[in-house]
């Protein structure tokens, strides 16, 4: 089978993997789609982000979806030929954060194509994977692509959790990338009564409009475009911050209502804040770090209608083009994302 390993910044190679066979409690799923991500896009483009670096070579890749082609010993539920989503977390089931809970802390935790620890722990941009059944949610009714995009979803639908009630409040959104575009829909179907997305791109900005945001602002084009909702100690509620910029965190906080709750779910590195204002506003800033039971959820409210991610699909790339699809994928300008196809057949010279 083929993979996609990067090996340094803009080192992205087609390198032959063997096929494996899956052994008790796994499956083999023949990969079909998979979406590049912002992480993705940091190994490729800088060799890693802030202190995590690539060490040595490494399959990249989290968001994918397939079809079941073999099952190993004791799997039930599952059948070859079944259409899933692979959710790329792997918690051991066994820490103390699992034990309560919080698969999503796991100390052992095993996520695709991530190289926090070392050895770094190969992504699914594969061919073929072997997953453990655990972590397959079977799609039916659902496209390649759009299942592909249940873990963004599931993303969003955990910060949404992390924000706490939603019904009724004014929620505004800084960076408007595909986690601030899914933001809109989630903190929706949570209930929010208004929703305002601000970016310093206006192309983004449109998905933000397309799926619902009653408003949007270019901070490029009006950089005092938040100032309107200052007085009377600002307007919003609750602030999803999905660019992991300093600028756009520390400008939203005018805008924010005393005791407004703020959900960091992007990431961009070390950041300074004025805690004068976070104290006298008493602001309550929560990080949201990826998701656990949310997988499934984003699948089934793709599969009833109730959330419709589609949209966001850019580009189809084939996994040989897959250097082009990266390309493309780094121009927001252009693109807001990028899959990669790979299920087409390979081109034989």
């Amino acid at each position: 089978m083929r993979a996609l390993v990067i090996h340094a910044a803009k080192d992205l190679r087609i390198e032959p993997r063997p096929e494996q066979e899956p052994g008790p409690g796994q499956v083999a799923v023949r990969i079909a789609r998979g979406g590049i991500c912002g992480s993705d896009l940091h190994y490729f483009n800088h060799g890693g982000f802030g202190a995590i670096r690539l060490k040595e070579p490494m399959i990249l890749g989290h968001e994918v979806s397939g079809h079941i082609s073999a099952l190993g010993h004791d799997v039930t539920g599952l059948s070859v030929g079944d259409a899933v989503a692979v959710s790329p977390s792997r918690p051991c089931n066994a820490c103390e954060y699992c034990l309560r809970g919080l698969q999503n802390h796991c100390t052992n935790m095993a996520f695709y194509g991530s190289a926090m620890p070392f050895p770094h722990i190969q992504g699914a941009f594969s061919e073929s994977l072997i997953a453990d059944a655990a972590q397959c949610v079977r799609a039916e009714g659902l496209s390649p692509d759009m299942t592909a995009l249940a873990e963004p979803l599931a993303v969003c639908l955990h910060g949404t959790k992390r924000a706490g009630a939603l019904t009724g409040k004014r929620v505004l959104i800084t960076g408007s990338g595909p986690i601030g575009a899914l933001s809109v829909l989630t903190a929706r179907r949570a209930g929010a009564a208004e929703i305002i997305a601000a970016d310093i791109a206006a192309q983004p900005l449109e998905y933000a409009r397309q799926f619902g945001a009653d408003r949007t602002i270019d901070l490029t084009a009006e950089p005092d475009g938040l100032d309107r909702y200052s007085t009377g100690k600002g307007h919003f509620d609750t602030l999803f911050e999905a660019s992991g910029a300093e600028p756009a965190l520390v400008g939203a906080l005018v805008a924010l209502r005393s005791r407004a709750i703020i959900v960091q779910l992007g990431l961009g590195g070390d950041i300074t804040l004025p805690l004068n204002t976070i104290v006298a506003k008493e602001l309550e800033l929560r990080g949201s770090f990826r998701f656990h039971e949310e997988f499934p959820l984003a699948v089934e409210m793709m599969q009833k209608g109730l959330i419709d991610p589609a949209p966001l699909i850019t580009e189809t790339y084939t996994l040989e083009d897959a250097n082009d699809a990266f390309t493309l994928a780094s121009d927001r300008s252009k693109a807001m994302k990028v899959q990669i196809d790979f299920t087409a057949p390979q081109n034989v010279a």
